[in-house]
């Protein structure tokens, strides 16, 4: 019997399923469903990649995040997908018993193990600030990050120092990518990040052997390439003036555009309306909820502008549909508004930039 018709068969489902699974996670990398074959082979390969998994500053969230998703589910990560040689949160052993385990497996996969590192690394004071036996954390992150064949930051502490880097900053806290500056490091922000784009990263690399295309603050594209603001389900409103003008008020009821709030997705990179947390339906991420976006996966924006700050556009983008005449509470489309429909279609970037200079002008005023 196949490896992977072992492997469907202990996860109770089917091979057809299965395969849809590897179809779906190749199009949210960005690749051709066509690929689905290729990534069955690596999921289903009988040897487990190894993964060494560092804690500095940070509260586990990203961890706690991965018992979110079913496809895979986070038993299904460990026991079949990687081999979890180390992890301080999920070891078995600890003390000395569990760092002999990391070294051990250290030595013995140099060059082919994949290293995570979950929260940010302080270095005022030597790094006196996050010691694991009794060593400083930016020394082991040193250490081991040259011998990994790969380096994933997850989280926004791990990525850009997140939380604990913000003003007045007392112990220094930074990212992995500003310690390991002689080698790529991959980074998956937000607080917590979405676990898709931390395992679609993973598979990617167990399939193709290499790193997905990453933008300038090496984060990959197929997560972090759209600004929040392109996708969200309430652009429409943002490009038609319709905002919320307070919590509770007859606008935030109807589900107008937080933008007034102090909504941060015109100016932060992340594939949140897309890619839901915790797999279920519409609503699964904070504006769906009714809430503004904090810009958790942007450095300099999420724990630096405060929360209700209205956002600077500096980039206006045309939305991925025309925005309606009028809103789904009220009456129906009439041949006029359709055709008006139609013309907004060739001036959706001249709307976008208009709406945000009338809620800014409204706020002066």
């Amino acid at each position: 019997m196949r490896e992977r018709d072992i492997i469907t068969q202990r996860l109770g489902i089917s091979r057809r399923d299965f395969m849809k699974f590897c179809s779906a996670t190749a199009v949210a990398m960005g690749l051709d469903a066509s690929f689905a074959p290729q990534i069955a082979q690596a999921i289903t390969a009988a040897r487990r990649p190894p993964v060494i998994w560092l804690h500095g500053q940070e509260c586990t969230g990203c961890t706690e995040t991965l018992l979110r998703p079913s496809h895979p589910t986070l038993d299904h990560l460990i026991l079949d997908l990687i081999s979890l040689d180390y992890h301080e949160t999920l070891c078995a052993g600890g003390g000395h018993q569990a760092e002999q385990v990391m070294h051990q497996s250290i030595k013995e996969n140099e060059g082919k193990f994949i290293l995570v590192i979950e929260g940010a690394v302080p270095v005022k004071d030597g790094g006196v600030y996050c010691q694991v036996g009794g060593k400083p954390f930016v020394d082991t992150v040193r250490e081991i990050g040259p011998k990994a064949a790969a380096v994933i930051a997850i989280g926004s502490c791990a990525s850009w120092g997140g939380i604990q880097a913000a003003a007045p900053n007392p112990t220094g806290a930074t990212g992995v990518p500003a310690i390991l500056k002689e080698q790529t490091v991959v980074t998956i922000p937000g607080c917590p990040p979405n676990a898709q784009n931390f395992l679609s990263t993973v598979i990617y690399f167990l399939t193709f052997n290499k790193l997905p295309a990453l933008d300038s603050k090496n984060r990959p594209l197929f997560a972090y390439g759209r600004l929040i603001h392109e996708n969200c389900e309430r652009r429409p409103h943002f490009d038609a003036g319709r905002f919320a003008g307070a919590f509770g008020d007859a606008g935030h009821r109807l589900g107008y555009c937080l933008f007034k709030l102090g909504c941060k997705g015109p100016v932060t990179h992340a594939n949140c309306p897309i890619q839901l947390f915790c797999e279920v339906g519409s609503g699964a991420w904070p504006v769906g909820t009714g809430h503004p976006c904090f810009g958790c996966t942007e450095e300099g924006v999420g724990f630096n502008t405060p929360l209700f700050t209205q956002a600077k556009i500096t980039i206006p983008t045309p939305a991925a549909t025309p925005p309606p005449i009028t809103t789904e509470q009220e009456s129906q489309v009439t041949p006029l508004a359709t055709t008006l429909t139609g013309a907004a279609v060739g001036v959706a970037v001249g709307a976008a930039m208009m709406a945000g200079k009338k809620a800014t002008s409204e706020d002066e005023e």
